[in-house]
């Protein structure tokens, strides 16, 4: 039929007709149909839906924002500094969860999913970019303020795109997401508004735009999301979890590569090490794994309330704690490793105590808020030790610096040595049950 076609055009058509009737008939071809389908459209995911590599690869792009967000901290370390490094955070991580539910509904390295994600990994990098002039820009180039409002309205807008071809079908879920847009656009314009100001009018506003974004999310209801997977929605947020108490190990190495090495190094690098392996033995020893089989029982109708409440919001003071505690490493070591401007018996105080502190204190209380939503139990032990660990800020500036991490990571350390010798049967059974006698043995 379609060589017929060919064979009909007369001979004296000009070259430009003949060639977009050829392109056209190309098009028609039955492959070449299947190929661009299979190239624009999209694979939903199912119940036993993993991580995708891709969305590993889109990941990158968030640690090194994260990596950019510790910086700008260190780089204005002041109160006010910190706190705007606080709200940038909090604009990456809205920006991240959006594609933690997209992943969720249809498979990430798949069609036009595959598409979208590189497109929003190109505008996250360029985000990123522009973190140091989030609030400030800097002579020449591009006005960095409105970049970063800009980035984040084209990221986000590309999150609603493809959300919308995927839910081709499914009222529901563009409901939804009608009623998720007005929240943003109120941000992003926020965000443009805070571009033409500075100084405390400027962080205001910032708070502002991040307030309309999470309360309008949430006023939005939960009733027209899906949520196919239980296991990659957990899978997810643990993952990404990781990432950042990565990062706060290379934030730690880096801050270090240009000090020659010494045994204070040495100490404060262990116990930054350990200290880290502590956070992250208190949520995926058992927690994890507990609120992942716990959210997996929840009922469909069920399952998008929780995944909002437990994971993209609650998991927010997890990673923010990982990313001050970063930052308070990051002083720590200099203090101990830069003697032209620290002596070692220098106590940490102000800014760097309060991230080190209060990093390691919000974890633990988002780790409380966590556990208590998913698995409706409250766990004191974390709750009494934040409350505790409060009390360095007082002693903090009357010690040394290493002296109050070793007290930090002491403290972390008993906890979980308690919990897991205290819990060992509970633990054995919980990390064990769904094993098959070859994992066991």
């Amino acid at each position: 039929m379609f060589a017929a076609d060919v064979d009909d055009v007369p001979s004296n058509v000009g070259g430009g007709v003949f060639a977009t009737r050829a392109y056209r008939i190309w098009l028609c071809q039955p492959v070449v149909m299947n190929r661009l389908r299979g190239l624009l459209g999209t694979e939903m995911q199912g119940e036993s839906g993993a991580v995708t590599p891709l969305e590993l690869f889109f990941d990158l792009v968030f640690v090194f924002a994260l990596t950019g967000v510790t910086a700008f901290m260190a780089a204005d370390f002041t109160w006010h500094g910190m706190l705007r490094g606080v709200l940038i955070f909090g604009l990456l991580w809205w920006s991240w969860v959006c594609y933690s539910w997209v992943g969720n509904v249809a498979r990430a390295d798949e069609g036009v999913s595959r598409l979208g994600l590189f497109a929003a990994m190109a505008v996250m990098f360029v985000l990123a970019l522009s973190i140091p002039e989030s609030f400030d820009d800097l002579p020449g180039g591009l006005y960095g303020p409105v970049v970063v409002a800009v980035c984040y309205f084209l990221f986000r807008a590309l999150h609603l795109v493809l959300f919308w071809i995927i839910s081709a079908g499914d009222p529901g879920l563009r409901g939804q997401l009608l009623r998720f847009a007005p929240s943003m656009l109120v941000a992003t314009a926020l965000l443009l508004i805070a571009a033409g100001t500075d100084g405390p009018t400027q962080t205001a506003l910032w708070a502002a735009a991040l307030a309309a974004d999470y309360l309008g999310n949430y006023l939005g209801g939960a009733r027209g999301w899906r949520l196919r997977s239980a296991g990659h929605f957990a899978e997810r947020h643990g993952l990404i979890l990781i990432i950042a108490l990565g990062e706060s190990i290379v934030a730690v190495g880096a801050g270090m590569a240009e000090l020659p090495i010494s045994m204070p190094i040495v100490a404060a690098a262990v116990l930054g090490l350990v200290l880290s392996a502590a956070l992250w033995w208190s949520y995926f020893d058992v927690t994890a794994l507990a609120a992942e089989r716990a959210f997996a029982a929840t009922p469909d109708a069920d399952r998008p309330r929780l995944a909002r409440d437990a994971y993209s919001y609650l998991h927010l003071p997890l990673v923010a704690g990982v990313v001050l505690l970063a930052l308070g490493l990051k002083k720590v070591l200099e203090y101990v490793g830069d003697p032209r401007h620290h002596d070692l018996a220098d106590p940490l105080k102000g800014v760097g105590l309060t991230a080190l502190v209060c990093g390691v204190t919000l974890y633990l209380l988002g780790h409380v808020a966590f556990t208590w939503r998913v698995l409706d139990t409250v766990n004191m032990r974390d709750a009494v030790l934040a409350l505790a660990l409060l009390s360095l800020l007082g002693i903090g500036p009357h010690i040394p610096a290493l002296a109050t991490l070793a007290v930090l990571t002491a403290a972390m350390a008993a906890l979980v040595a308690f919990e897991t010798i205290h819990f060992a049967e509970d633990r054995h059974r919980i990390r064990h049950e769904h094993q098959s006698p070859q994992g066991d043995r």
